[in-house]
Parts: structure tokens; sequence; C-alpha cells
């Protein structure tokens, strides 16, 4: 028999049907495999593809508009643009970010501080947004990256506007600064404004005036590559730019205000009262804002931040001082209002008591100023005819005049973040403190003291609506706006706050007292007088920081520096026809006729005379 095995058919189908079960089932598991991945890259990720594809081909890249200019009333530039380099990255064409930074800083120099705020700005961002690296490239920096270009892929150095402040510290309370746009920023901004745009206002007119400043975004559909390098621009939509800016103030009368304070803490605030336009608005001390467009490190902003002299507080807008006898002229204009006679005599022995035996009030002047009328009053700065006025008046009353002169109410300036300070009544201490009013503390409010708080701003806004007749203006700071591409200009007019409905004649009392403050022998401001070639009405005022208690005495030399008594001065002049209203505070500054009179003086000299103050001698 043939030595041959016969097939076993069946045995080969079954084992030829199982393998191909299996290979069935593995084609059909790699299909299946296959076509989810097709679902998920063509329906689930159908947007970041197509996205990402259009990128490759077209891409939509935002212009950011040039911001406003800010100048002064006299076209002098207080926040301008310049150019400068800086190196962007576009997150989404680099494949090793570690990698590219370590290779950029070998060409130009990255701080940890630029390192934290670009990965900062890469979790807010989209990845294919360009994201800012580094500013202000030096001109060698700029040029040894352009050599190395080829080398980064996702990197590009372009030319672009910064902020800058030709002067530096002085005004930079009030024109402000921009910044970065934060995270805490995009929670409160409409991003679809700021395309493109990476600094807004923070502080001052830049953040006040941002909608004017900002301008509007453009666009440019550009042809890229696939690796993302520019082809051509298919099309643009052009930005619009900010509208400029001119303010009221006289950088040279803000400039002598901030020099007259000297090494003062404290502040000038000089108004033209027919107007309230704003012509100086000193705090000092001051800082560089150029510091802070680009981000300040920690260190230097803990420095400013934690510095006891505060520099960073708008001393204008946000001081809260008591404002001690420079609130003697709106005290006698409310008891002329509320029917006390000019006339009447007040006996001064150098202290107020409200009952027999009781507390003593002091007067400044020990000896007391003896028999005293209104206009004495004022001259001489008797607190012990105040004490008795405003016993006579009560809290209540006093409130309701006062504040027709701005006391204890913001003012409106265009300035975020003003203080209110405080004008107290009965019902605010029951409010804030739960406590009822005590006749002692009416008593030591009608000489600016005890709860009774003011701001600068406040004092020259009440002491302008004395020289205006009684009629307050609202103080601003913006004077006009100009389109830069039709180069119109629109002017801010004038808006009157209210009249306060006071007597010519009372007012014609008040103001000439102030003028005696100056023009008397008996004045506490006699010596600012002194051969000046114009009028001044003014009052000199001294507050105090510390309390004193009962049976002592104050000793300015036995007194700690900042504890020594605050200098204050309110002044309006020509007396006859006001053209600039001025309050002063240098903190500790002791004696208001002394120390911030002086001080006064100068920014008035300066404007009606153009007059620049005396250099002192070197010591040396």
């Amino acid at each position: 028999m043939p030595d041959f095995e016969i097939k076993d058919v069946f045995r080969e189908t079954r084992v030829f049907t199982s393998r191909s079960i299996v290979i069935g089932v593995l084609l059909m598991l790699l299909m299946a495999i296959l076509l989810t991945r097709l679902f998920y890259l063509q329906v689930v990720e159908y947007d970041r593809y197509n996205t990402l594809s259009k990128n490759n081909r077209i891409s939509v890249v935002p212009k950011a508009p040039v911001r406003g200019l800010i100048f002064d009333r006299n076209g002098i530039p207080l926040a301008r643009n310049v150019p400068s380099y800086t190196l962007e990255v576009v997150p989404d064409q680099v494949r090793d970010m570690d990698a590219l930074l370590d290779e950029l800083g070998k060409l130009v120099k990255l701080t940890e501080y630029d390192l934290k705020l670009f990965r900062r700005d890469i979790k807010r961002h989209a990845k294919f947004d360009t994201i800012v690296l580094r500013s202000q490239l030096t001109d060698e920096e700029a040029a040894r990256f352009a050599v190395n270009r080829y080398r980064f892929e996702g990197v590009e150095l372009r030319a672009r506007l910064e902020r800058n402040y030709p002067l530096k510290e002085s005004g930079a309370h009030a024109v402000g600064y921009v910044g970065r746009i934060s995270t805490r920023d995009l929670e409160k901004i409409d991003k679809t404004l700021y395309r493109g745009i990476d600094f807004l206002g923070k502080t001052g007119i830049e953040s006040f005036y941002e909608d004017i400043l900002r301008g509007e975004s453009g666009f440019d559909h550009i042809e890229t590559n696939a690796h993302g390098r520019v082809v051509r621009t298919i099309s643009n939509t052009p930005s619009v730019p900010g509208k400029n800016i001119y303010l009221t103030i006289d950088s040279e009368l803000q400039l002598i205000a901030e020099q007259a304070l000297g090494d003062y803490r404290g502040s000038v605030v000089a108004i033209k009262p027919s107007t309230g336009e704003i012509l100086a608005f000193a705090s000092t001390p001051s800082y560089d804002p150029n510091a802070f467009v680009f981000g300040i490190s920690n260190a230097d902003y803990s420095a400013l931040r934690d510095s006891p002299d505060t520099p960073l507080l708008n001393r204008a807008l946000r001081g809260r001082y008591a404002p001690g006898s420079t609130i003697k002229p709106f005290m006698g204009m409310v008891g002329l209002k509320l029917k006390q006679s000019p006339a009447k005599k007040v006996y001064c022995p150098g202290f107020y008591t409200l009952s027999k035996g009781g507390r003593r009030f002091r007067c400044w002047k020990h000896s007391g100023h003896g028999s005293v009328d209104l206009h004495d009053s004022v001259v001489q700065s008797c607190d012990v005819y105040f004490y008795d006025l405003a016993h006579h008046l009560g809290i209540d009353a006093m409130h309701d005049s006062l504040s027709q002169f701005g006391f204890g109410s913001k003012t409106g300036i265009d300035l975020n973040g003003e203080s209110a300070a405080l004008l107290p009544s009965r019902q605010w201490k029951r409010a804030a403190r739960d406590q009822p009013w005590y006749p002692g503390e009416t008593v030591i409010a009608g000489i600016g003291q005890g709860y009774v708080l003011a701001t600068p701003l406040q004092l020259a806004s009440a002491t302008s609506a004395l020289a205006n007749q009684g009629v307050r203006m609202k103080p601003h700071l913006l004077m006009a706006e100009e389109d830069t591409v039709s180069n119109e200009k629109n002017v801010n007019k004038p808006v009157m706050l209210n009249s306060g409905e006071w007597n010519a004649d009372d007012l014609s009392i008040i103001i000439q007292a102030m003028v005696d403050v100056t023009d008397s022998p008996r004045g506490t401001a006699r010596r600012i007088g002194a051969g000046s070639p114009y009028k001044i009405a003014a009052k000199t005022g001294t507050a105090q920081v510390i309390g004193i208690k009962q049976n002592e005495r104050y000793i300015e030399s036995e007194v700690a520096p900042r504890h020594r008594d605050h200098a204050l001065f309110v002044a309006f002049a020509p007396a006859e026809k006001p053209d600039i209203a001025v309050a002063v505070i240098a903190e500790n500054g002791g004696h208001g006729g002394s120390t911030a009179g002086p001080i006064a003086h100068k920014v008035m000299d300066y404007y009606l005379l153009g007059k620049q103050p005396a250099k002192e001698a070197d010591p040396s």
C-alpha cells in the first residue's frame, strides 16, 4: 500500500475557520480603533484641528492700538510712547519650551522675574497667542537675537511702543501708570476690547480715562507656512489710536509745589476757583511710575509698600487729616449763616469750660487772647471763640452747614479711590460706634479736631468756594481730549457743585478776616503777606497728632518727630479777584504759619508772578 496520510479535511477546515475568525476579529478591532480615532479627530476635536489647520494657512493677528498721550495744560508730555524691542513667543509652535528658554538665555538676559511672568501668562492665554517673554531689549541684544533667529521656531523680535513717564516722580499720583494685564484684571475687563493689548491703566488718570486712552485693536490676516513663518499679509483692519488727553495741571507749578514740600511728607493742591481746574496735585514722597510698566520686582515693590514714608499713598486724594484751625473760616461762615452776630465778643483766658470747674479745653495761646470777636478770632486763630461757637451751634447744625463746603463727602474729581474723609454727626456716631454724642466732642470739632477729618483736596475745594463767592466748582483734571486722527479737541466744561446760598456780606466779613491773617500785625501768617505785591487771604492750621493730657503742655522738642503736630495752610489770591486757591499740609511740620505757609507762598508766587523760588544757600 502506498505510504501516505489521508488528509483530515474536517480538521483543517476547523483550523482555517478558527484562524479566519481570529484574524477577522483582529481586523474588526483595528478597524474599530481606526474609526474611533477618526471620529475623535474629525468630530470631537474638530474645532481645535480646524483652527490649527487654518493657522497653518491663515492666521488672524490682532494689532494693538497706539495708546493716547497725556499732556499738561501747556502741552508738556506727562505720558508718552517710546519705541522698544520685545521678544515674543507663540507656545504652540515650540516643541521644548525649557530648552528654548535655556538657549534664549544665552543670547539675551532673562531674569527669574521675566520667566515667572512668562510662565504665568502661558497659563492664562491660548497656546496660539503671542506672549511677551522679555521687553526693553537693548540694541545689542536685539541684533544678537536677529542673527540667530533661524534657530528659534515660534519666537519673534518685534518693535513696539512702550509707555514712558518723562517727569518720573513728578505728578505720579495724578497721572498714574499702566501695567501688564493681570489675572484679576481679566475678571473685570471685556476681553474682546483687549485683543492684542497687554497693558491697561492701573492708577491715576491712566486708569480713570482708560476707555479714552486705549483705542481699538486692529487685525492682520496673514498666511503662514507649517513652521509659522509669515508668507504674506492677505488683508488688514487698521487699529484706531486712543485719544490724547490734556490735563489742567501745570507741570512747572507741580514741580515747584513738590520742591517746596522738600523732605516733608505731605501734599499741595492748587485749584482755579472759577472753574475747578486742578493746577497742582502734589503728594510727597512720590515714586517713579516707569518701574511699574513692565512689572516691578517683589523686592522693589515691598520696599515701596513697607516704607514708613508711604510713597504709594496719594495723600492729596486719600490722606485723612484733622483740618485744625483751617476750618475756622468755614465755622465762621456757619455762625453767620445761623445768625450769630460778627460783633459778638467772647472772652479768652486761655481755656474754655462747659461748666464751672469742668474740663479745660485749652487755647493754643496759654495766656489767652482776651476779648475777641469773629474777625479777631480768625486773624489770631483764637480757639476759645470757636469752642464757644461750636457749643452754641451744636454738632448737627455744624454738620449740615459744613457739608455745603464739601467736608465729609467726595469731591467727584476724575480719579479713582478718593476718600470722603469724615464730618461727624450724632447719627454717624450712633451708627459707627453705637455711642451717644458728647458735648465735649462738639467743642473740639469746632477747631477741626476730634473726629473731623479732611483730605487736602477737600480743603482746597472748600477754600476755592470761599474765593468764588460761595460757589463750589467740581475739581477736575481733564482739560480737553484730542482725536489723533482729526486733531479735533473736545474741551471739558466746568461743573458747579453747589452755591451754598451764602450771604455776600457774610463772605466779605470772612474774606477780610482771612486777608488780615497775612496783612495784620497780629495775623498768624503776617510773614507771608509782608512785602507781597498781591493780597493773600489765608488761614493757618496746626493739627495734633497725639493727645496731650489735661495738665500737660506740648513741647515740640520733647516729642518724637513723627508725633509732632501737622502744619496746615489754606489760601487764595489775589484776594480781590482770586485766580488760585491752595491747600498745604506738611506732616509733623509743626506750625502752619512758619512751615506750610511759605510752601503755599512759593506756589502762588510762581503762578501769579512767574517767580521761581529762591534757592537755599548751600550750608557747606
